[in-house]
C-alpha cells in the first residue's frame, strides 16, 4: 500500500490537495486550517498532490514509478497564483 505522509508544519491549507485527488484522499480540517489524509487506502499513486503542493508538504513511499497518468494542467494553470 503506498504510504502518504504529511509534513504539518509545512502544510499552508491551501485545500489544493483536497481538490485535485481523484480518489478523495484528503479532507480539511477547518478548525486546524490545515489537510488531512483521511483515505490513505484509496490512494493511487498519481502523485497529484504532491505536485501540486505549493510547499513541498506530502510526500509518498512504497509506489511504483510509473508515467503519471492523472495531472489536471488546467487546474495547476488557475492555481498558479497562489505558488
Amino acid at each position: 500500500m503506498v504510504e502518504i505522509t504529511l509534513h504539518e508544519q509545512a502544510c499552508r491549507g491551501c485545500e489544493m490537495c483536497v481538490d485535485i485527488c481523484p480518489t478523495k484522499v484528503f479532507e480539511f480540517d477547518g478548525a486546524k486550517r490545515l489537510c488531512e489524509i483521511k483515505h490513505a487506502e484509496d490512494c493511487i499513486a498519481c502523485l497529484s498532490c504532491a505536485y501540486i503542493c505549493p510547499s513541498g508538504a506530502l510526500s509518498h513511499a512504497n509506489f511504483h514509478t510509473v508515467k503519471n497518468f492523472y495531472r489536471d494542467l488546467e487546474f495547476c494553470n488557475r492555481m498558479e497564483k497562489f505558488l
